[in-house]
Order: structure tokens, then sequence, then C-alpha cells
């Protein structure tokens, strides 16, 4: 198993400075990931930060860590621009990216602007998306016709420094099947329950079925998935064995969620848990002290 951390792009995070400097800690305390949030906006008055611009200053500051954004919502992207800007983020960090991809749920961000505010819309925008981010990367005349992209005999290059492709991981609310019946035609799923709340974790017994769900759909090809994971990084032995008891049931990635309300943080509140998130960091994976 992999462990990486995802940290927020606003509050006191909405800096790329800030997060670089994070993301320099988790690579100097063994973390083997970082990744950030993708959001225009968040439901109410706070700043946030681009997070392209700020996963180009994490790179530029570390040296081994796979990184990438969790998620983003492609029916509010155009897959041209996602597939120049991955490109060239992937060749600038030698092959560190990940791209992490899903539908998106908030109005601040598609029906105030007017874009794709169905969850179908967006689920067939996402499919045809990563249709043509799939063909532009193998850096080959690609033509395709959908319903919402059109591409006329586009060649892009240079290709990714990864082949075939980057990584593409998809989100998901399990038990709900068709998000993972998408994921499973690429390299990882990322899987939440239905309803649950900002700290909530799924247990190893789900994860074993959404598993087993995804092996039905692709035999034992190579695949991760991705828990997003709630440790203090304090008790080393329990941790340990929550740990093992997630790499049973199939997780190859835990993803240390550091939200702020894990931390009893509220929207509106000027003390953003700054310090008990790098402290967070700072310790490293769970059942690893």
């Amino acid at each position: 198993m992999l462990f990486g951390v995802d940290v927020p792009h606003f509050g006191a995070h909405a800096d790329a400075r800030a997060l670089a400097d994070l993301a320099a800690e988790a690579e100097a305390a063994g973390w083997d990931g970082f990744f950030i949030w993708d959001h225009l906006a968040m439901w109410w008055p706070v700043e946030v930060a681009d997070p392209w611009i700020a996963l180009t200053a994490v790179v530029l500051r570390t040296e081994r860590l796979r990184f990438g954004p969790l998620i983003t919502p492609m029916a509010r992207r155009r897959p041209q621009m996602v597939a120049r800007e991955a490109t060239t983020l992937d060749r600038l960090s030698g092959g560190r990216l990940i791209l992490g991809v899903g539908l998106g749920t908030h109005p601040e961000e598609f029906e105030r602007f007017g874009e794709a505010p169905g969850l179908k819309q967006r689920g067939e925008r996402l499919d045809e998306a990563l249709t043509v981010l799939d063909g532009l990367w193998r850096g080959e005349p690609f033509t395709y016709h959908g319903a919402y992209y059109q591409v006329e005999n586009a060649e892009f290059r240079p290709t990714p420094a990864q082949q075939p492709r980057i990584p593409i991981w998809v989100a998901g609310n399990w038990p709900n099947k068709p998000p993972f019946r998408r994921a499973a035609r690429w390299d990882g799923v990322v899987p939440l329950g239905r309803g649950a709340g900002w700290s909530d974790q799924l247990p190893p017994d789900e994860i074993a079925e959404l598993a087993a769900f995804i092996r039905e759909q692709r035999g034992d090809a190579p695949f991760d998935i991705v828990h997003s994971g709630i440790s203090t990084g304090i008790n080393a032995a329990r941790e340990a064995e929550m740990v093992a008891a997630y790499a049973a049931a199939g997780v190859t990635w835990w993803i240390e969620n550091l939200n702020p309300w894990r931390y009893g943080w509220s929207e509106g509140d000027p003390n953003w848990p700054a310090e008990a998130i790098l402290a967070r960091i700072r310790q490293g994976p769970p059942g690893r002290g």
C-alpha cells in the first residue's frame, strides 16, 4: 500500500506557496503522494487557489511524490486543455502525475455559470472527455465525434512522460454501480460512501465488495483502489492493524483525508487548522510510528 495526503486548496491553503511547503513536508515525512482538491468556489465566501497552478508549485518543491487533483470535475473543463496541462505537468515532474476525475456536485461551479446542471449530462461529458484525453495523449492523429466534444485530426505532442497514459482515477459513491463500471475502464477508483460525512470512512467490508465488483469488470489487471482514510499518527500498532485490514480488502492507496472539519473547524471560522494539518503530515503515514 502507498500513502498520500489530500489537502484542501482554500482558506489558509489558498496559496500555491503554502501548498508547495506542505508537499515538501509530506515528502520529508515519508508520504508517497500529495493531492489537492479542485474547486472553482466553495458554498461560502472564501479564498480558493487554482489547483493546476498550485500543483506546478508542488512539482517544483518535490522530487519523488506522486501528485494530482482529487478530483477534477471534467464536465466544467475542456478536455483538450486538460490534456495539454496534464502532459506539461507530467513531463515537468518526470512522470509523477495522477489525474483524479469525477462528476462534481457543487452548484457554485455549475448552475451559477450555466454549465451541465444535471448529473446525467455530467456523466456523459465525463465519459467523452476521458476518451478525448486518452486519444490526444497517444501523440497520433486523433478524430472524435461525440455529443459534446468534437475533435478533427488533432495531433498533440509531446506525449506524457508516463505511458501508455497518465493514470486516471475515477471517483464515485458506493454502492452506486455506474461510476464503478466507468472507473473499471481506467486505472483506479476513489470510492466515497453515499451520504457520508466529511470525515467518514468506508469500512473494509464495503471496500472488499467494490473491489470484487471491479474485478468482475476487468479481471485481475493492475488497478488502484484509493481509500480516503482518517488516522491520528499516534497509536502506531492500532493504526497498523487498521491499515492491514484495508490492504486485505484491496486498497492500494491510503490517502489521509486532511479536511479542516475533522479538527472541529466550521465555515467562516478564521481559525483555520493549519498547524494541526501540518502536524499530522509531519507524523507520517499511519502505522509507521
